[in-house]
């Protein structure tokens, strides 16, 4: 199994996304999560703080009853959100909101039955890796902006290839929690991975994938 991640990450839930640490960095981690099942939908929102607000609505619904088999489903972390790279500021954008389902509900989940039922809808995430920036605070639009911006920056500079037309915004805590916040930037990986400063060649610190 994989190794999980700290316990300091995941706080307030029972269940916290499993991964393998595969290097670490000053300014990154590199990770590999296999594939799991998420609960999703899609918001278009001119702010990300306004997508992540009315999609986590959208979900909780979902996992508090408005579910074809009216059952309450416990909350995971984190919860992700897909934040597509071109965003233009004054241009609405779509952003999907995630949810993991619990370990019970990885083989078969119930569907949602609330009224926006189509906008709600199942996500199955392929095993992956991907560079990995934390930071503290609120996921807002601005500092989301600034800590993709500044590992997508690490990335280019050790020569990094990964996909760079969306990344994910990742979240541990409930937006009650007001201290100890855990937010976090992935960039899926592609190709070699590349664990290492600027000081160092990409050459002497490559990871077979």
């Amino acid at each position: 199994p994989s190794n999980s991640s700290e316990s300091s990450f995941c706080t307030e839930t029972k269940e916290c996304l499993f991964f393998d640490l595969i290097c670490k960095t000053p300014n990154y981690e590199v990770r590999h999560y296999d594939a799991t099942k998420w609960v999703s939908t899609d918001v278009q929102a001119y702010f990300l703080e306004t997508a992540a607000g009315k999609g986590f609505m959208k979900l909780y619904k979902y996992i508090t009853g408005a579910n074809e088999d009216g059952v309450k489903i416990d909350m995971t972390a984190p919860v992700i959100i897909r934040i597509p790279e071109d965003k233009k500021l004054l241009e609405p954008a779509v952003y999907t909101i995630s949810f993991l389902l619990p370990s019970a509900y990885q083989e078969r989940a119930p569907k949602p039955t609330n009224e926006e039922a189509s906008l709600v809808y199942f996500t199955d995430m392929p095993e992956m890796t991907v560079y990995v920036k934390s930071y503290g605070g609120w996921m807002l639009s601005m500092t989301s902006k600034l800590y993709s911006r500044l590992l997508a920056k690490e990335l280019n500079n050790t020569q990094a290839s990964y996909h760079n037309v969306f990344h994910y915004g990742v979240g541990y805590q409930s937006p009650m929690k007001l201290l100890n916040r855990r937010n976090e930037v992935w960039y899926i990986s592609k190709g070699e991975l590349v664990c290492a400063t600027q000081e160092e060649t990409p050459s002497d610190a490559t990871v077979s994938a």
